[in-house]
């Protein structure tokens, strides 16, 4: 019994060992937000300049504690945000520039 619980808290652990940081995830995620960020995302787009930001800063704090897969998922899900907010800034950048 004893040997057994020994084993099975050995491979639970050896699971955290296993998980992959997301580096390319978080860096993908953070240039996504600062080009929001340069194209006037916080004000010609802020809800979703905001959830970009809000994932982000979760993924950083996931990432942070090591809970790898999380910040996995918050990074995919602030570049998503973070591109619609992109697209939108200079969409709306676009039409204000032409005449009506």
């Amino acid at each position: 019994m004893r040997l057994l619980s020994f084993f099975l808290l050995f491979v639970l652990g050896a699971c955290g060992l296993t998980t992959t940081r997301p580096k390319m995830e978080m860096s993908l995620s953070q240039a996504a937000f600062l080009a929001a960020k340069e194209a006037g995302a916080d004000s010609l787009s802020p809800t979703m300049y905001r959830k970009a930001e809000e994932y982000y800063l979760k993924a950083k704090s996931a990432y942070k504690r090591k809970y790898f897969n999380k910040a996995q998922q918050y990074a995919i899900l602030s570049k998503q945000y973070a591109e619609k907010a992109e697209y939108e800034a200079v969409r709306k950048k676009a039409l204000e520039g032409t005449p009506p």
